[in-house]
């Protein structure tokens, strides 16, 4: 237990950013791509996972992807049944890099009903809790999407989020609610508003700390009474398609919020590069993604 107090002060006190490694099955062909690894490359589902579990080693290993930095990852599921340095990967993450493990929980989204997708049912999920919860993992993670500023729909995907996040907080563990809201659509600002009020009302029944991940907001500062709030360890915010010169500028105008990117963060990297400029370029991303993370 001491492990995961020191962990959940590694959260709060969030100087760096969460590296959001946990592409699921749906994309992982475009993250590979963007690695330069094509579809030719792989022939099924274990030889692609292979593939991306390279891509992720590679990733940790790297020199400047330490605690001081980055302050916690977020894993695929089958993640947790392999290695990185030998070790299983909670443990290499907290033990040898000071990285507070996450898992990914969800296991993709309904078809889109109302503007909104809502999670599809999770299988298993208290054995995967209580699975996770033994290899040393602090946290979740489960997405949602918000595509339209319906105060209906948006509450349905809150209500959703916290019946999930109830169910992670009876294992011990700290739910990271996202209900990623679409970059592209036109009345984004005011589907941001609703969310906040959906969210802080839904926290009023919580009686243990949550962290939230959101897509970062057109106002500024939008968050600000999640960060705040006596119920929510962390914000953290998500890349959403931005680019990351674009995310970086927008997540560094927001007070007490730190990054959980995934694209972003791989964003120049390549399967071809050598262990060297490899090294230098996730170094430099991670220097300019903690700058912005503790710029607010």
């Amino acid at each position: 237990m001491a492990d995961f107090d020191a962990m959940r002060e590694r959260i709060r006190k969030g100087n760096g950013f969460i590296a959001a490694l946990d592409q699921s099955g749906g994309s992982t062909p475009k993250a590979l791509g963007l690695y330069g690894v094509g579809e030719d490359r792989f022939s099924n589902d274990e030889e692609m996972y292979d593939l991306i579990h390279a891509m992720r080693s590679r990733i940790v290993d790297a020199p400047a992807f330490t605690g001081d930095k980055v302050v916690g990852a977020i894993l695929f599921q089958q993640t947790l049944e392999r290695e990185f340095g030998g070790k299983p990967t909670a443990a290499y993450l907290w033990e040898e890099r000071q990285v507070v493990p996450f898992v990914k929980i969800d296991e993709g989204l309904a078809d889109a009903e109302g503007g909104m997708q809502l999670m599809k049912p999770i299988t298993g999920l208290d054995d995967l809790l209580s699975r996770s919860k033994a290899k040393g993992v602090f946290g979740t993670k489960e997405r949602s999407v918000i595509g339209k500023a319906d105060e209906a729909g948006i509450r349905k995907v809150v209500a959703q989020q916290f019946d999930v996040a109830r169910q992670v907080l009876a294992h011990g563990m700290v739910p990271i609610i996202e209900p990623e809201v679409t970059i592209s659509i036109s009345d984004k600002a005011e589907a941001e508003r609703m969310l906040l009020d959906a969210s802080l009302e839904a926290l009023d029944a919580v009686g243990e700390e949550v962290m939230f991940k959101v897509t970062l907001p057109e106002q500024d500062n939008l968050y600000a009474p999640l960060v705040d709030h006596p119920k929510v360890l962390k914000v953290v915010a998500l890349s959403g398609g931005y680019a990351r010169e674009e995310a970086n500028a927008r997540l560094s105008r927001q007070r007490g919020m730190i990054a959980s990117f995934s694209r972003a963060l791989t964003e120049g990297l390549s399967e071809g590069q050598s262990d060297d400029a490899f090294n230098r370029t996730i170094g430099a991303t991670i220097d300019s993604i903690h700058a912005a993370s503790v710029a607010g």
